[in-house]
C-alpha cells in the first residue's frame, strides 16, 4: 500500500483531513495547535493507501515538540507521497517556508501542496504567495467541508494508477487488535516500543504525553497485530481541560475497538478504584482483559509473592463475568515477561473464536446440575434446565433452555458460569448465561 503523509506545521487542520480522508474520528481535533504528538496511521480504502497524520512541525530543540518533530520528519523521509497542510486563512508563514525546505531536504517523493481552510473566498491571505514554496500550484480545500478532495485523489492516482478504487479485499484476515490502557505515567507507551522493538511512540516521565489513541500495525511473536497505544486516564476530579476530556472519551472507545485490552497498572503503587473501573468497562463490553503489572523489576523480591495475590483476589472478587483474570507481571523498559504475556494472550484469542459441541455443554450442564439442584422458583415450582448451546462469542454465551421457574437466582448463574467455563477453557474469558423460557404447548391464551 502507499504510504501518505500528511505534514505541515501546528494548527493547520492536518488532524481534520486525515479524519475526512479516512472516514473515520481517529485523530484527536481541537483548536488549540500542538495536540497531536505521536504518528496516527489510517486507511485510504478508496485508494488503497496508508495515511500517516503527523505531528506539527515545530522547531524546538527539547521536550515533547521535538521528539514529535523528529517522528514526523522520520515518517516524511520514508513517504511514498507527501500532502503538505498550509494556512489559506493565516497566509504563507517563515515557518511554513522553512518546514517546506525541510521536506524538501527529506524526500524525494512528490508532494502536493493543500492550502486548507479556504471555505470562504473573503477570509482568504493572497493564494499566489504560496508558489514560494517551491511545491507548485497551491490547492485549496476545506478539510472541515470536505471541498476540493478530487484533486487529492487525482494526485494519488498519478502516483499509483492501480490503486485507484483499489479498496482493501473483504476475504483480508483481520489483525487482532490489543488495546493499550491505564493510568497516566504507568508504561503504555514504553510497552508499545518495547513490542515494536523501536522509539516509535514518546515516553517522558511527565503524564498526559499521549494524547491520541495511535494504531500501529506490528508482527510480535509470530503474529500479526494492530497495537492501539491510548490516552492515559485518570480520575475526573484530575482532568484538567477539554483536550484531555477528548482524549480520555477516545480512550474509552478504544475498548469497543479491541479485540483484547491490556490494562497496565504500575506494581510500585496500590491498584486504584479507576483501573477497576476500566476492568468492569472491559468485562461488559465483552472483551479480553489481560492485566500488565508493570514494573515489577521495581518491586522488592520478599513481597513479589504477597502483591501477586492480593491483586488476583481484588479483581476476581471484584467481577462476576470474570473466573479467573489474566495478570502478569512484566517490566516494560527490560522487556522481561512480555513475551510470555503476549503469548497466553494468543492463546486466549484462539480458544475465544472456537464453538464448544453443544454435545459437551449439554453433559457439563447435566452433571452440574445433578451436582446442585436448581432453586425453587418465588412461585414453588423447580426450573427445569432441558437444552444448552452455545450462542456467542466475544463474550462467550450460553443459552440455556428452561420450562417451569421463570426466575433464576444470579448465585445459581454463576455457579453455571464457574462450572461451564471451568471445563470449558473458559477461565480467563467473559462468559455470559442466558436464559430462553420455554413456550407451554398447552397455553392457549
Amino acid at each position: 500500500m502507499l504510504k501518505i503523509v500528511i505534514a505541515g506545521r501546528p494548527n493547520t487542520g492536518k488532524s481534520t483531513l486525515f479524519n475526512a480522508l479516512t472516514g473515520t474520528r481517529d485523530a484527536l481535533v481541537h483548536d488549540r495547535p500542538g495536540v497531536t504528538r505521536d504518528t496516527i496511521t489510517g486507511v485510504m480504502r478508496a485508494r488503497n493507501a496508508t495515511l500517516f497524520d503527523t505531528a506539527g512541525l515545530e522547531n524546538a530543540r527539547t521536550g515533547i515538540a521535538a521528539n514529535s518533530t523528529a517522528m514526523a520528519l522520520n515518517e516524511i523521509a520514508d513517504a511514498d507521497a507527501v500532502l503538505f497542510v498550509v494556512d489559506g486563512r493565516v497566509g504563507l508563514t517563515s515557518a511554513d517556508i522553512e518546514w517546506a525546505r525541510m521536506v524538501r531536504r527529506k524526500t524525494s517523493a512528490p508532494v502536493l501542496l493543500l492550502v486548507n481552510k479556504s471555505e470562504s473566498g473573503r477570509r482568504m491571505a493572497d493564494i499566489h504567495e504560496f508558489y514560494k514554496l517551491g511545491f507548485g500550484e497551491p490547492i485549496m480545500i476545506s478539510a472541515e467541508h470536505k471541498v476540493g478532495f478530487e484533486q487529492i485523489y487525482e494526485f494519488l492516482d498519478k502516483i499509483a494508477p492501480d490503486n485507484k478504487n483499489n479498496a482493501e479485499k473483504s476475504d483480508t484476515p483481520q489483525k487482532l487488535k490489543i488495546a493499550i490502557m491505564g493510568q497516566p505515567n504507568v508504561g503504555k507507551s514504553t510497552l508499545v516500543n518495547r513490542v515494536l522493538g523501536q522509539t516509535r511512540q514518546i515516553v517522558m516521565d511527565a503524564p498526559g504525553i499521549t494524547r491520541d489513541t495511535v494504531k500501529i500495525p506490528a508482527n510480535f511473536y509470530g503474529r500479526d497485530i494492530i497495537l492501539m497505544d491510548t490516552a492515559g486516564l485518570r480520575r475526573k476530579s484530575g482532568v484538567q481541560d477539554d483536550v484531555e476530556t477528548l482524549s480520555a472519551l477516545k480512550s474509552l472507545d478504544a475498548i469497543d475497538k479491541a479485540d483484547v485490552v491490556i490494562l497496565v497498572v504500575d506494581a510500585t503503587r496500590n491498584i486504584e478504584n479507576q483501573a477497576l473501573g476500566i476492568a468492569s468497562r472491559v468485562y461488559d463490553a465483552g472483551k479480553i482483559l489481560c492485566v500488565a503489572l508493570n514494573k515489577w523489576d521495581l518491586v522488592e523480591p520478599e513481597i513479589r509473592d504477597e502483591k501477586l495475590l492480593k491483586l488476583k483476589h481484588q479483581f476476581s472478587n471484584s467481577f462476576h463475568q470474570i473466573i479467573r483474570p489474566m495478570i502478569y507481571a512484566i517490566s516494560a523498559e527490560t522487556g522481561s515477561g512480555v513475551r510470555n504475556m503476549f503469548r497466553r494472550i494468543y492463546e486466549q484469542w484462539d480458544i475465544s473464536n472456537t464453538d464448544a459441541p453443544t454435545s459437551l455443554i449439554n453433559r457439563i450442564v447435566e452433571k452440574l446440575v445433578d451436582a446442585r439442584q436448581p432453586p425453587m422458583s418465588r412461585l414453588k415450582r423447580p426450573m427445569k434446565i432441558k437444552f444448552a448451546r452455545q450462542t456467542g462469542r466475544h463474550p462467550m454465551k450460553i443459552t440455556i433452555n428452561v420450562g417451569g421457574a421463570s426466575d433464576i437466582p444470579e448465585s445459581y448463574t454463576r455457579y453455571l458460569r464457574r462450572g461451564l467455563a471451568g471445563e470449558l477453557h473458559w477461565e480467563h474469558l467473559p462468559v455470559v448465561i442466558e436464559y430462553k423460557k420455554d413456550d407451554n404447548p398447552f397455553d392457549t391464551k
